[in-house]
């Protein structure tokens, strides 16, 4: 097998799971800022959520500095 069939590289991984980590944060944060009619502000499903998201972008952090071997 050659280098380009090995499949998905961590840092690929990395990559993606801080871009999907990152964009989630931004939107569960901007639904509560969008909502103004709304009163209550983040509740505990929202900030369970932010935590998970930034939990998933610093995991993909972590990947990206692991290079091309594969994940």
């Amino acid at each position: 097998m050659s280098e380009r069939d090995e499949g998905i590289t961590k840092r690929q991984l990395g990559i993606g799971l801080a871009v999907i980590g990152a964009l989630g944060f931004l939107a569960i944060l901007s639904i509560d800022l969008l909502d103004v009619g709304r009163q209550g502000g983040i509740g505990p499903a929202q900030t369970m959520a932010l935590l998970l998201m930034a939990a998933l972008a610093l995991v993909g952090i972590s990947l990206i500095p692991l290079g091309d071997a594969p994940a």
